[in-house]
Parts: C-alpha cells; structure tokens; sequence
C-alpha cells in the first residue's frame, strides 16, 4: 500500500513539474517575468504584492491570486486596474501548475511584463509544486515568532528571497531578529528584504532586486 502511494505521489510531482516547465516556456516566450509569492496567513503577501504594483505602475502587471476560498485578495488587486485571476483550490492547501495553467488562459500575455503568483497561506504545502514563476518567495511576519525558519525550512531552502515583514512591531514582540537571521544563514542562505509592507519600506530595495 506505502509503495502504491509513493509511486502515485512521485508521478503528481513529475506531472506537475512538466506543466511549469511548459509555463516557464510560455512567459519566456512572452518575455514575462514571473514571480511566485508563498508565506503563512496573515504574513502580508497581499500587501506587499500592493506596494510592488503601486511602485511598478510603468510595468504592465498580471496577477494570479490563490486562496482557498473567497475573492478578498482579488478585490484588492483589482482596483489597481490589473489584469487579475482569482483561483479558489477548495481544501488544497497550494496552487499547483495545473491551476496556473488553467489561469493563464484568462489573462491577456502579451499585455503583461510582470506576473504575480500569490500562493495560499501556507509554509509546507506550497514548497512541493512549482508553477512555472522564475524567482520564488516567502514572506513572515516577525508576528510568527522567531523559530519559524527552523520549523519549516524546506520552503526557506527552495526559495529565492525570503520578505521578514511588519519589522515596525519588532519592538512589541518578544523575538530576537538576530535568531531568524542566524536560522536563514544557516539553513538557507538567501537574499532576505526586512519590510514594513504598510508603510512601503524596503518595498523598494524589493521592487529594485526582483526586476533587477
């Protein structure tokens, strides 16, 4: 029975990993590039998705929202007046490449430079499924405690850059940003962004590096 099911685990793999190869091929072909957002509920992904559309206004954007239920973040990305999908998975606890492919038959390519993946709130489901982006991203929030690297860190390892947000409510918090830093450094040494997405700072320095 554990063989069967980890034969049926490595062909869903597989087959996703074909279908965002084919995306990966598509928005080069369309010289887009693609982002995917990953993080926990709550960590900020969708504001910080705002702040990057508002300092990106001379980029033509696209945005893929996943979320389990519900069109909340899809509202607030809209009245940027971006192209924009809402994907609602149901139970699945991440989007896949399958999904994506399917979103992208409703966004308009050729009009795009920029797409944004925002993947559903969660630090373990997300990490298994590529879906097609170049660069992927987690975003915390210093909300999370200081052990959240080390609790998860498959996500930290296949990411990119790593957003620690709401960096304003470290001096309320009892973490020590020392120990998320150590943690990164030792497990997954990435390009880490410290913002305050609702101010917009280092929103920026993000912008710069992601379209860099």
């Amino acid at each position: 029975m554990h063989k069967v099911d980890v034969e049926m685990g490595r062909d869903l793999y597989e087959m996703n990993r074909k279908i965002a190869s084919r995306l990966r091929s598509l928005f080069d072909e369309k010289d887009i590039v693609a982002i995917d957002f990953m993080g926990s509920i709550g960590s900020g992904k969708t504001l910080v998705i705002e702040k990057l559309i508002e300092l990106l206004k001379d980029k033509r954007i696209g945005v893929i929202v996943g979320d389990v239920t519900g069109d909340d973040d899809y509202k607030r990305i809209k009245k940027y007046g971006v192209q924009v999908v809402n994907i609602n998975t149901g139970k699945e606890c991440h989007l896949d490449a399958h999904l994506i492919e399917h979103a992208v038959e409703n966004l308009n390519l050729d009009d795009i430079q920029i797409l944004f993946m925002e993947n559903i709130g969660n630090l373990v489901c997300p990490a298994d499924f590529e879906l097609g982006s170049h660069k992927r991203g987690v975003v915390i929030s210093v909300t999370e405690g200081d052990d959240m690297v080390r609790k998860h860190p498959l996500i930290f390892q296949i990411a990119d850059f790593i957003v620690i947000n709401k960096i304003d409510l470290i001096p309320y918090m009892e973490i020590d940003m020392d120990v998320i830093l150590k943690d990164i450094q030792a497990i997954a040494p990435k390009k880490v962004f410290l913002t305050n997405a609702r101010s917009g700072e280092g929103i920026r320095e993000l912008a710069e590096w992601l379209v860099g």
